[in-house]
């Protein structure tokens, strides 16, 4: 069936043309408005004193959330303390890598973790999975911004925690593209939005409130079809007042966008009460 025409909005920034070659393939108009540079955080002085702590056995259990964190931490410590410092300190833990990204880098360094979190990866399942540990000395590597909810949860269950900030999202240089989509966005000119990462849309409603159209901006999403690539991302829209219309039966982009052709039409209607 594929999107017949519907105009689709995308805030994919690193793969962006191929958003774009994927939403035409399946019949729709699509819209891509680069939204997010990821920016490391040089010098980091939350990782350096972080490698502190571990090094002197002050945590109990570090939480890795992202393989891309994970190697930022490596990449953060090696000019100070050596290569693969990261590692040889996690040997030591109890480590707790929140899905597949992360496990794989502990794979690849020989570090052994133990704490397996079932899909879809959020921090329920983390939650879960580490309930029957007895650790509460907690760090937790971080990405993009902070998971209030786990570190609420690990808070609540006794936990002392202390989040590692490793990198952001930032806006692009360029926000023209996203200043636009935030202007056709309230003036309702998109159908369905695809998201890919959970700080898509916050960025692009910076922009609308920047740009004087939060309101129209606010109800024009209820009229369209928001298309979630998983999890952690509609967890995301939580924070916003939002949910989440689809997601995908694996989370790659790919099959996001053929899945959000085959039933976005449907979503469209009784949104909008066709």
């Amino acid at each position: 069936m594929g999107f017949d025409g519907l105009k689709i909005l995308s805030l994919e920034s690193r793969r962006a043309e191929e958003m774009g070659t994927l939403i035409r393939k399946q019949g729709g108009d699509p819209f891509v408005a680069p939204s997010m540079r990821e920016i490391p955080i040089a010098d980091n002085p939350d990782v350096l004193a972080f490698y502190d702590g571990l090094h002197a056995n002050q945590f109990d259990m570090v939480i890795l959330l992202t393989g891309v964190g994970t190697r930022a931490v490596d990449s953060i410590l090696a000019p100070h303390h050596g290569p693969g410092s990261f590692a040889e300190e996690l040997k030591r833990i109890t480590v707790a890598p929140r899905g597949p990204k992360p496990q794989a880098v502990l794979r690849e360094w020989g570090v052994p973790w133990a704490v397996t979190v079932p899909s879809p990866n959020t921090w329920r399942e983390l939650m879960a999975a580490i309930a029957d540990h007895p650790e509460r000395r907690v760090a937790v590597q971080e990405y993009g911004r902070s998971n209030e909810d786990l570190l609420a949860a690990l808070r609540a269950r006794g936990c002392d925690v202390t989040p590692v900030r490793v990198y952001q999202w930032a806006l692009p240089e360029d926000t023209a593209p996203l200043r636009e989509a935030a202007h056709r966005l309230a003036r309702g000119e998109f159908d369905a939005v695809v998201l890919t990462t959970s700080m898509q849309l916050p960025h692009l409603f910076q922009m609308a409130e920047e740009e004087g159209v939060a309101a129209p901006f606010r109800a024009a999403l209820d009229k369209l079809a928001i298309c979630s690539i998983g999890p952690t991302t509609s967890e995301s829209l939580e924070d916003m007042g939002l949910r989440a219309d689809m997601e995908p039966s694996l989370p790659k982009m790919g099959i996001l966008i053929k899945e959000a052709g085959e039933q976005v039409s449907d979503i469209i209607a009784r949104k909008r009460g066709h």
